[in-house]
């Protein structure tokens, strides 16, 4: 296969967005714009990701880097349209020989598969057919089939304002021939900008082979300002669940079911609705999340349940047939098969053992406000209702706490501990005390 290499265009200032967070750091999915583009340009097989970001937005700048490395940023300063963005990777790809595609930052839902057709020995760009062409660029298509020109809607004859057919800004060309054409790209134009569609004509004029490939209008949607944010969430989404549904797993309300880029459902779990699952959620068959609850960076194993109104937390690990029921937050625990904490707790950093079973009102104290600290409870163990766990601390293999403890202490396998005061009991005092208070009240 010829080699491949893509250039990400990240500079722009995004001042639409209105927002702080410069505009390719926004998420859909749960997940950076940006990593969205990323991700479809190494699942193309690119051997070469640039980045070309701006000096207004070192955020990017680090993100770039994180992920990729400090060779894969090029820099456009000071902004001067698309094509001056391209030919800042020149130097990057110079020794690089074969196709690169020219690819966006805000352009979160083009995938892999969409951009496929674009790469060949011509000049090629990725097109849609608009349901309102209004604004975007018309590809004029010759009797042949090529790709004859890119006319700016402003510029558009009536004629030409009737083609349906709009130019996505993806393009791919072999390295050598794109970089040759943008460097006889002019900026005479009202901007003052090098345009990147102007290498289309320049081409032609070549006699080099020009054409257009075709992509779904949702795939390549740009987002330029919070509204198209939101739709472009909406559409992942629902490409989403759509795609969870037809693998299996039941969701009576899939609408309400809100998913991350990574979540992983098997087939045969069971998603009841407002469900919202952040990065790094794995759920096993038979597996069931129940109504509002949240979970991330947590795994639900097979034939467990969570909820209603449970939160699981990142290192939550619930085991084959364990319960979490409303009302419950785990952060860090590993519950064993079978064990169940049923109503109203919070098990913080350690591990719940086979058949256990946390009694309501249950609090691992995990933080004594420097440190965190675990708390191990044994297989078979019962702790009671309103009990408090004071870390680090060990319950043992089917030992007992009785209700409204406050242990602080090792509770060895097989016995009882009690850590509460002895109740006792005063006659008559509360009817007294009653009396009184009465007669005070009635005076006043």
């Amino acid at each position: 296969m010829t080699r491949r290499a893509a250039i990400i265009l990240a500079a722009g200032q995004g001042t639409r967005m209105k927002s702080g967070l410069p505009k390719v750091l926004h998420p859909i999915g749960h997940r950076a714009m940006l990593d969205h583009a990323i991700d479809a340009a190494e699942g193309l097989g690119c051997e070469r990701v640039i980045v070309v970001v701006g000096n207004h937005s070192p955020e990017v700048r680090a993100h770039v880097e994180k992920r990729l490395g400090a060779t894969s940023i090029a820099v456009q300063d000071p902004p001067l349209g698309t094509g001056h963005a391209v030919l800042a990777a020149r130097d990057l790809m110079a020794d690089f020989d074969g196709q690169v595609v020219v690819t966006y930052g805000d352009v979160p839902l083009l995938k892999a598969a969409d951009v496929e057709p674009v790469f060949g020995d011509a000049l090629t760009v990725v097109g849609f057919e608009a349901r309102d062409a209004t604004g975007y660029g018309r590809l004029l298509i010759d009797a042949d089939g090529g790709l004859e020109a890119i006319v700016e809607h402003k510029e558009a004859s009536p004629d030409q304002l009737k083609v349906t057919a709009c130019n996505s800004g993806v393009m791919a060309a072999p390295s050598r021939l794109l970089f040759d054409l943008l460097a006889e790209v002019r900026n005479d134009n009202a901007k003052g900008e090098y345009y990147l569609t102007d290498v289309v004509a320049l081409a032609r004029a070549r006699g080099e082979p020009t054409r257009a490939v075709f992509a779904d209008e949702d795939a390549v949607m740009g987002v330029n300002a919070q509204g198209e944010l939101a739709q472009a969430e909406a559409l992942f989404q629902k490409v989403r669940r759509d795609d969870l549904l037809a693998s299996g797993v039941r969701m009576p309300a899939p609408d309400t079911v809100f998913v991350s880029w990574d979540t992983q459902v098997e087939p045969g779990a069971v998603i009841e609705p407002y469900v919202v699952f952040g990065p790094g959620a794995v759920v096993r068959s038979g597996a069931k999340i129940r109504a509002f609850s949240h979970v991330e960076g947590a795994e639900v194993g097979p034939g467990a349940e969570a909820g209603p109104y449970a939160r699981l937390r990142p290192g939550a690990k619930l085991g084959e047939k364990a319960r979490v029921g409303n009302f419950v937050e785990v952060k860090n625990v590993t519950m064993g098969a079978g064990a169940k904490a049923n109503h109203l707790s919070y098990l913080g950093d350690g591990v719940v053992g086979a058949g256990a079973n946390i009694g309501a009102g249950t609090i691992f104290c995990n933080y004594d406000g420097f440190f965190k600290h675990r708390t191990e409870v044994g297989q078979g163990a019962f702790v009671g209702s309103n009990t408090s766990l004071v870390a680090p601390v060990t319950i043992g293999a089917g030992a007992m706490v009785g209700s409204g403890s406050v242990v602080t202490s090792d509770v060895a396998p097989g016995d009882l501990a009690l850590a509460r005061a002895p109740q006792t009991a005063k006659p008559g005092w509360a009817a007294r005390f009653m009396e009184t208070m009465r007669a005070k009240k009635a005076k006043s």
